[in-house]
């Protein structure tokens, strides 16, 4: 029997109700499998944590998730509380610091059973690999003086070490899809940082001869997005980038709702973390509508990630029946409560 240790962060908002409902469907895909057996650590860390410890986790926080396999987390923030940056860097980004979580993998791609807003999607599959630890969103820099005066810095920081890692996921994972790697740039603005992105991408490049390679500028390529979406396989991204790329694929999915996102360890030294790209909705907390398909997309990446393709590929192909079946969410045009989705998907992992 494989067990798999879980740590649970809820979090906010809507990630107290998606995240429990995905567990439900965790524990049925493990039944059905027979060797598998999921283990749950539930911790309560979030803005109302906040308020009542004045930190989004405890100062051992980070240590008490070390001994899971992957940190299972639903959504972070309520700014009717705690400033987002609060928010954030307490919790979302500590952990991906400090467990060296390098890589974040977002795919978007056409799902049966909901609606492009794009005329023709021609049936697109992507993957947006993104730099996760440095560049654009560098804590280096700084503020001096006030007033009129006021001086802001906000330092880029692109490592080669880091550049190239990012470049290098991409590619494997091209050898394993369609065998095509898009590099996301703006040389022709930005002028030390992208040039540096670019050289490495080619230098990285011609080690895959095997793979196409091209470079688009972020403005072209998030206008392709949307305009021709169908022509991308992997597209390796800096942290900037890749993080305003994956919400225009959400959104040509359809819903945020439906996004799911991993903040991969690839030195074996930390878990990964798996979550959806939404954030906590607190509008829509209580009324029993959340969207569950983010959160249980997630779950679909964190099983390949530990070897379970086939479970994977299982849970997804339920959750596209459920969706083509109409049984969907009002964020996708449906009329269905979370509770139901959660219990079509599960009717149809059993009648597989």
């Amino acid at each position: 029997m494989s067990v798999i240790k879980l740590a649970v962060i809820p979090g906010d908002g809507i990630g107290k109700e998606v995240v429990p409902a995905s567990l439900k469907v965790l524990d049925v895909l493990a039944e059905l499998h027979g060797g598998l057996r999921f283990e749950y650590k539930q911790y309560p860390w979030s803005c109302e944590y906040y308020l009542e410890h004045g930190v989004m986790m405890p100062e051992d926080g980070i240590e008490q998730l070390k001994d899971s396999d992957a940190v299972f987390l639903g959504a972070v923030g309520n700014p009717n509380l705690v400033a987002d940056h609060i928010s954030l860097w307490g919790l979302l980004i500590k952990i991906r610091r400090e467990f060296e979580q390098v890589i974040n993998v977002r795919p978007a791609r056409s799902m049966k059973g909901v609606t492009s807003p794009l005329a023709n999607p021609k049936d697109f599959d992507l993957i947006v690999v993104r730099e996760n630890s440095e560049g654009e969103y560098s804590e280096s820099g700084g503020r001096i003086h006030s007033g009129k005066d006021e001086v802001v810095i906000q330092n880029a920081v692109f490592t080669r070490k880091a550049t190239e890692r990012a470049m290098r996921y991409a590619f494997e994972l091209a050898k394993k899809r369609r065998g095509k790697v898009t590099s996301a740039t703006k040389s022709n603005g930005i002028v030390h940082s992208m040039p540096f992105w670019d050289e490495v991408f080619h230098q990285v490049a011609a080690e895959y001869p095997g793979i196409q390679t091209e470079s688009r500028h972020i403005d072209a390529l998030s206008a392709f997005f949307v305009t021709r979406p169908h022509e991308y396989d992997v597209i390796v991204a800096s942290n900037l980038f890749g993080d305003i790329l994956t919400d225009i694929g959400a959104a040509i999915m359809g819903s945020i709702g439906i996004a799911p996102a991993a903040n991969i360890n690839i030195n074996g030294k930390y878990p990964s973390m798996f979550e959806p790209v939404h954030g906590s909705a607190p509008d829509i907390v209580g009324k029993g509508i959340a969207n569950p398909i983010g959160q249980l997309w997630t779950a679909s990446m964190m099983l390949d990630h530990f070897g379970y393709q086939d479970l994977g590929k299982n849970l997804l192909q339920a959750i596209e029946s459920t969706l083509e079946k109409g049984i969907k969410t009002p964020d996708l045009g449906g009329r269905s409560k979370m509770d139901e989705v959660i219990e079509e998907v599960i009717n149809q992992l059993k009648n597989m």
